[in-house]
């Protein structure tokens, strides 16, 4: 059944029982006027029973609908966030869509991207959100060097670490991994005021980072050394044949 079907239903419904609600209290206005037999007064009584579960049914029915219709929307924003990460190899808007991930569909107002540098345990501050006034320290300049536990840990085993605890204020540290190789991790520090906590439901969308833009930043970091170097073999070819 559609999401269009199943919402003409249920105003169908709520139709159904507003009528069966109206012909009911004129049922029990008429009892009182003229009175009715035992037996009449206790179908009636009945009838509100049953008309009353039939009420809890449709809020029932409303609260899976809209519950239905909230992650319908969440698998296409997560559907669109997959193809956009995976729609270029230039490295610089694949941080961009992260970005645009991490805002829109996980509510992060303070984050940060790092980047492992090849060759390197220390990871390069790719871009930062919201960090002007950092406190920490960690965050400050273009590099992270290490010190928050959290960060650390999931940059060590790739295991997604969530916050915060007693020794970092970092609410999630979610790594970027390909196969073995971690590449980076998205560090989120707060949330927007209307999101306070990350949840359940959240962690469909952090496996998603983890997983996709990983190997969107992988690709992206290859193609993007590859160009370079053919770009300089180019160059020395033009110059061999200009000599």
């Amino acid at each position: 059944m559609s999401e269009s079907e199943a919402g003409g239903l249920l105003k169908e419904l709520d139709t159904t029982l507003d009528r069966a609600k109206d012909l009911l209290t004129t049922l029990s206005n008429r009892q009182d006027d003229a009175g009715l037999d035992e037996e009449s007064a206790a179908r009636i009584r009945d009838l509100e029973v049953r008309l009353d579960a039939r009420d809890r049914d449709r809020e029932e029915l409303t609260t899976r609908l809209v519950e239905a219709e909230h992650q319908l929307g969440r698998l296409m924003n997560l559907y669109v966030a997959t193809f956009q990460l995976h729609a270029t190899l230039d490295p610089t808007e694949v941080q961009a869509t992260i970005a645009e991930i991490a805002v829109d569909l996980l509510g992060a107002e303070r984050f940060a991207l790092l980047l492992r540098e090849e060759g390197s345990q220390d990871c390069e501050i790719a871009l930062a959100r919201g960090l002007e006034n950092d406190n920490s320290g960690l965050y400050e300049g273009d590099r992270y060097s290490g010190g928050d536990p959290l960060v650390d840990a999931a940059l060590d085993d790739g295991v997604l670490r969530m916050g915060p605890d007693e020794f970092s204020e970092v609410i999630a540290a979610v790594p970027l991994r390909v196969q073995d190789a971690i590449v980076g991790v998205l560090v989120v520090l707060k949330l927007f005021d209307h999101k306070s906590i990350l949840r359940a439901e959240d962690r469909d969308l952090l496996d998603l980072l983890a997983a996709h833009a990983a190997s969107a930043l992988f690709a992206a970091r290859v193609y993007s050394n590859t160009d370079r170097k053919l770009r300089t073999l180019e160059s020395l070819v033009q110059l061999v044949r200009s000599t």
